[in-house]
């Protein structure tokens, strides 16, 4: 799991680092306040993010926490789960905040992206915000998806409910497998951070 854009709090992936595990919760064990410490600018209403996935597929998370050195993620940028699969780079142009979240100019942050694989473990990764009025969302040609496919993962519903409309969708998928393995996923995640 690397992270792109915005820029991550340390490359928890050099191989010259000893002090890091992306395993560690919430952001690989990398603090908040690093000296010369990566912050990147970002749209008041969102902004882009790109992740780097090494893994055939993973379930991914996108949360952030509003502070200078965050460490409790409590508002979610992917309200449904996203199903990833291939490995490659992962942009999206825009993630849109929370209707409950609000913002100013100069209002620092953090990002926290998890990935959850096959086994349930999952790994972890930051990057460090301020909301900017001048800030922009990356271009086209900065943002692009390679090597990877995005589908959201849509709540299960019973006969007298009416599923909700998405852009896609997961065919061939044994939902009693994938129910258990996203709650796994969610227990472990979210039980974490109690």
């Amino acid at each position: 799991l690397g992270l792109p854009y915005p820029a991550w709090r340390y490359n928890t992936l050099n191989a010259a680092n000893t002090s890091y595990s992306q395993w560690t919760y919430p952001c690989a064990g990398v603090p908040g306040n690093l000296p010369n410490g990566n912050r990147t600018d970002w749209p008041l209403k969102g902004g882009s993010i790109k992740i780097d996935l090494h893994h055939d597929w993973t379930y991914v998370f996108i949360n952030i926490g509003l502070g200078a050195n965050v460490s409790n993620f409590n508002y979610t940028l992917t309200p449904e789960i996203w199903n990833a699969t291939g490995k490659g780079i992962l942009c999206v142009p825009e993630l849109t905040l929370p209707t409950s979240l609000s913002v100013v100019d100069g209002t620092e942050a953090s990002i926290q992206v998890v990935t959850v694989g096959a086994s349930g473990s999952a790994l972890y990764n930051c990057a460090d915000i301020t909301f900017r009025s001048s800030a922009a969302a990356l271009s086209g040609d900065e943002c692009k998806t390679d090597g990877v496919t995005l589908a959201q993962i849509e709540p299960q519903v019973n006969g007298s409910s009416t599923p909700p409309k998405s852009a896609g969708s997961i065919a061939g998928v044994n939902n009693v497998v994938l129910s258990s393995v996203v709650g796994l996923a969610l227990v472990f995640v979210y039980g974490m951070g109690l």
